[in-house]
Formats: structure tokens, C-alpha cells, sequence
């Protein structure tokens, strides 16, 4: 965490017992999330001997980037009175570690659509070709061998595509893993246009053409 739990008591003797317990629970909740910004538990004995319920509470705040305020909180009702403040506390946790594994499930699933969302055209070359099964391969220029259909080809130039063709294409996710979309041809590896000195693609090291 990037600051120290606190931990509070009120009315109730903390124990080593009782602190073990808390800090094995504090360590599983940053197994599941490792970037929890802050977090606070409360344990209290709010009566001696109430009427209903049990005497103890536990609450758990927590802070997790980029600013997800989560709270777990255990106050047994009447038909668990008297519970042992153990269980009060696994309780509280358990409830805390539910609510954290969903959020951080969420944000791990953004962060994945916004990687394909986020991804603008891809500078690629064509490497494989099957044409009478209508895909191929392309490898991108850091080395990445991506999959390609002939529908995904713009303009219907699947026909015009050689091996060592240039594209730009954009990255999507498919059933059975990444794939490009948005195929459009460029050029040649290597081809220069005009006078110009710059090459427009630069062939992958283990290029061969």
C-alpha cells in the first residue's frame, strides 16, 4: 500500500491474537489488488451486553486508484448475538475482499477494451498468403505475426496483396485472439517516394523478402 494501514481500537484490548488475525487479512486484500492507496479499519465494542446483536463492529475504507472509495463494514444482527470478535472481523474482511476482487475484475477488463480501442493503424507486412482459403499473416515491425481475413482488406485488394506488401491496419480482438482489421496497402518494404530519403517502411530485422 502506498500508506501504512491504520488500524483503530475502541473499547476493545488489542491482542496479538487479534492483530495477527487483522494484518493476515490486510495482506490477502493486497494479494488481490497490490495498489490499494489507503485503508482504515475500525474495531469497536459499542456495548457490554446489548439487548440484540452482537457488541462488536468492524469496519474496513478503502482507497484504490484512480479514486474508488470502498467500504465493508460487519455489525452482526440480532440472530448472531454475541458473536466472538474474530469472526466479526472475517466477517468485515470477507466482505471487504468481495467487494475489491469485483472492482479490480472491472478495471482489468477496461484497461483491456480501451488497449484495443486505443490502438491507432499499425505498420505491418504481409509474410503469408493463402488465397484460396482467403487470409493471411502479417508481421508487425517490432515482430508481432498477426492474422488477417480477406474481408478485413479494404478496397478488395486482398488479390493485389504479394508477400512484403506494406499496410497499415488497425487491432481487434477475435474469438480466437488478435487480429487485424481495416487492412490497407501502403507499399513495397523499402520503397521511397520521390527524392524523398525516407524510407516509408523499414523491414523487421528477420525480414526476408
Amino acid at each position: 500500500m502506498k500508506i501504512p494501514p491504520e488500524i483503530t481500537y475502541r473499547n476493545v484490548e488489542k491482542t496479538n491474537a487479534i492483530d495477527t488475525l487483522v494484518n493476515e487479512k490486510i495482506a490477502k486484500l493486497e494479494h488481490i489488488c497490490n495498489y490499494i492507496s489507503s485503508c482504515h479499519i475500525a474495531i469497536e465494542k459499542a456495548h457490554d451486553r446489548p439487548r440484540s446483536g452482537s457488541p462488536y463492529r468492524v469496519r474496513i475504507d478503502m482507497t484504490v486508484p484512480p479514486g474508488h472509495e470502498l467500504v465493508a463494514e460487519s455489525n452482526p444482527s440480532e440472530s448472531n448475538q454475541y458473536e466472538p470478535l474474530d469472526v466479526v472481523i472475517r466477517d468485515a474482511f470477507n466482505a471487504a475482499r468481495q467487494q475489491l476482487f469485483k472492482l479490480t475484475k472491472q478495471q482489468h477488463e477496461s484497461d483491456r477494451s480501451k488497449s484495443y480501442e486505443e490502438v491507432q493503424e499499425t505498420t505491418a507486412l504481409v509474410t503469408k498468403l493463402f488465397r484460396d482459403q482467403g487470409y493471411g499473416f502479417l508481421k508487425t515491425l517490432d515482430g508481432r505475426e498477426i492474422y488477417f481475413h480477406c474481408n478485413s482488406v479494404l478496397h478488395d485488394d486482398f488479390e493485389r496483396l504479394e508477400i512484403g506488401t506494406g499496410v497499415h491496419f488497425s487491432l481487434e480482438q477475435g474469438e480466437e485472439g488478435p487480429q487485424a482489421s481495416t487492412v490497407k496497402i501502403i507499399n513495397k518494404p523499402g520503397v521511397r517516394v520521390g527524392n524523398s530519403e525516407q524510407t516509408l517502411i523499414e523491414p523487421p530485422l528477420d525480414w526476408r523478402e
